[in-house]
């Protein structure tokens, strides 16, 4: 038995086929599908805190682009993550001189060596704002603390970003120096602020 479309769909499986055609042909990537180098496929991770929960992102934006994670070895590419911190100021106060509006900046720094290529340090930092409103202490703790866990998952996902842009160096066979806290468009759309009440 054979299978025929009917008329009405087969204009649009024209279109679904000549769009895929487009995307696929114009090196379209789903977000967060970085080009990692070669030289980059098979890497070990250490950090300070190896049991951290950025330490544990990292892992997983790793293995998600297809990193192999190996033992340390003087052969092959290691990422150390040196150290995270946070920090907050206030924004606003409010007439009875308590914050009404603060500011969480998460601050990273890692190291990325490569055989035969050298070591770069580089930094990374995401900030957001938020308004704390001392009625509600509870449900601002609450707030917090999935603030700092989703700056946590953008440093991680802007440390991959940033290994990706390390292509253009390792065919030279030294890092070139560049600003390594360059923030792209992206990044300070992502930095936009947060409010909830």
């Amino acid at each position: 038995m054979r299978f025929i479309l009917p008329v009405t769909t087969r204009p649009w499986l024209i279109l679904l086929l000549i769009t895929s055609t487009f995307l696929a042909g114009c090196g379209f990537h789903l977000r967060g599908d970085y080009d990692i180098p070669e030289e980059l496929s098979m890497m070990s991770l250490t950090s300070n805190d190896q049991y951290s929960t950025l330490t544990r992102l990292v892992k997983g934006q790793l293995r998600m682009n297809e990193i192999q994670l190996v033992e340390p070895a003087s052969n092959v590419a290691n990422l150390h993550l040196n150290g995270e911190s946070l920090s907050e100021r206030t924004l606003s106060l409010y007439q009875n001189t308590r914050a009404a509006e603060k500011e969480l900046t998460f601050n990273t720094s890692y190291r990325v060596t490569i055989p035969d290529v050298g070591t770069k340090t580089f930094s990374t930092s995401v900030t957001r704002s938020y308004l704390d409103n001392p009625l509600t202490a509870l449900a601002k703790s609450a707030e917090r603390e999935m603030i700092v866990d989703e700056m946590r998952k953008l440093a991680a996902s802007q440390i991959i970003r940033q290994m990706a842009r390390l292509k253009a160096s390792i065919p030279n066979g030294s890092f070139e120096e560049t600003d390594s806290n360059v923030q792209t468009q992206s990044e300070l759309d992502n930095s936009n602020t947060i409010n909830m009440l």
